[in-house]
């Protein structure tokens, strides 16, 4: 992840320091060249006609089965919890009670109930399978699903194609990495990180405009600079200090400058009750800003719905502190997700937008089928459930099928490498495609042989 802030001070020969360069404009957006595009387009890696975007919705925290989207009210109390099941706008389809706005676009959304891995019950290897598909291992670290279409598509315009929000995703005790970077891919292909609270009254995209304390004369240098640029490329590629900008540079200045993209991120151009109905809070207000972005032409966003599970009210109900209680589902996280994910889907359908952008909500992993002497639940990756709507998924509709306790797949269990096959099917990406590993070895995009989760769009 390219940090906007770092601390190295690099002075240019005009008198810029790298941080006021990074103050003006993000290094993290360069795509794909052309003809890097058209090659791949040739060999069929990229269907330039499938013009799909993403929202990925990452719920830090692993909500629960059982309480959320595969409820089991004839289970005994042990296991059905605190909460009881409502009916949606589908017929034989029901979710908690805690998402009373969820239920009334259940025609646009699928329910997929039987998630499962094998890997260690952390947060940070979820994170890696559900965001790359792969568990990092030997030391490589998988590109997100982003990245990928950064380095296959690149930007549209003005804009990033990758943009992650509010913040990455920081410590949840594993001290692994959490697959939003693009990995083996090079930092030229990481996310473009907002960094900042859409919900703060103060809330501004600084990274995109110069800093209140820059003159404008050393603005002015940028413009001059970026000319100098367009007329002696070599020349300017020889400098040692300039090269530290490498290739981004167009890129970035293009972003600074652009009025598409600074309007894309200027949440003030909302109606007050557009923001009200997404929820004033970070979540609520980055779920608009995704919708913002995707509008203006980026290709994929990333909602970290929360920065960690330690002291903060989160899906990770272990039920005791640092952690949160069971009851924050009714009182807090679940409202919180009901608001802004139906007013996603309303705003999408609306705009004509749904059926081009895919949604997918999903945590990292489940919780335990029985509820602990805390009054909680505990890590659980043998079952549990995400949601998908748009980009050509068939709504209405629940794949899979957990047992009696929701702790394990009954029917068609799913693993987080067909979640990435999925997302890639609905981009027209061909689950063929190689990408150049670090080591000079082509690494599939997915496993050979793994396949999409298909039901999802028939």
């Amino acid at each position: 992840m390219i940090r906007l802030d770092a601390e190295k001070p690099v002075h240019f020969c005009d008198g810029l320091t790298r941080r006021d360069f990074l103050h003006a404009g993000s290094l993290a957006y360069l795509g794909l060249s052309l003809p890097s595009f058209l090659n791949l387009q040739a060999r069929g890696a990229v269907n330039d006609k499938k013009d799909i975007n993403v929202i990925m919705l990452f719920l830090v925290g692993g909500p629960s089965q059982l309480d959320t989207w595969d409820m089991k009210p004839d289970a005994p109390s042990e296991i059905r919890g605190p909460y009881k099941p409502i009916r949606t706008n589908v017929p034989g389809i029901q979710i908690s009670e805690v998402f009373p706005k969820m239920a009334r676009h259940a025609d646009k959304f699928a329910l997929v109930r039987t998630l499962n891995h094998t890997a260690a019950a952390v947060h940070d290897t979820g994170h890696q399978l559900m965001q790359t598909g792969r568990l990092f291992q030997g030391g490589i670290e998988y590109p997100h699903l982003g990245c990928v279409l950064s380095k296959l598509r690149g930007p549209k315009g003005d804009v990033p194609p990758h943009v992650l929000l509010p913040r990455p995703i920081g410590n949840t005790g594993g001290n692994m990495p959490h697959g939003q970077t693009a990995g083996f891919l090079g930092k030229i292909y990481d996310p473009f990180v907002l960094n900042a609270d859409p919900s703060e009254p103060s809330f501004k995209v600084p990274d995109m405009l110069p800093p209140d304390s820059m003159p404008a004369i050393r603005v002015e240098r940028r413009r001059n600079w970026r000319e100098m640029i367009d007329k002696s490329v070599q020349q300017f590629e020889s400098n040692p200090d300039a090269r530290l900008l490498d290739s981004t540079f167009h890129q970035a200045y293009t972003l600074m400058s652009s009025t598409k993209a600074r309007e894309a991120f200027d949440l003030n151009k909302e109606p007050e009750d557009s923001r009200s109905r997404y929820g004033k809070n970070r979540f609520g207000q980055s779920c608009l800003l995704a919708r913002r972005l995707v509008e203006a032409g980026v290709r994929f966003v990333t909602v970290n719905m929360f920065e960690t599970v330690f002291d903060e009210i989160t899906w990770d109900i272990h039920g005791s502190s640092p952690f949160s209680p069971i009851s924050c589902y009714r009182d807090l996280v679940g409202p919180m997700f009901d608001a802004a994910y139906s007013a996603l889907l309303e705003d999408l359908h609306q705009r004509g937008l749904l059926q081009n952008t895919l949604v997918l909500a999903m945590g990292e992993f489940g919780r335990t089928p029985k509820v602990n002497p805390a009054g909680g639940r505990d890590h659980w990756p043998q079952c549990w459930s995400i949601v998908f709507a748009g980009g050509g998924v068939r709504g209405g509709q629940a794949v899979g099928e957990s047992d009696e306790m929701a702790g394990a797949p009954k029917t068609r269990p799913v693993s987080s490498a067909e979640v990435a096959a999925t997302v890639y099917k609905a981009l027209g990406i061909d689950l063929e495609t190689e990408l150049p590993g670090s080591s000079g070895r082509p690494i599939p995009i997915v496993d050979r042989g793994v396949e999409p989760i298909h039901e999802l769009f028939t």
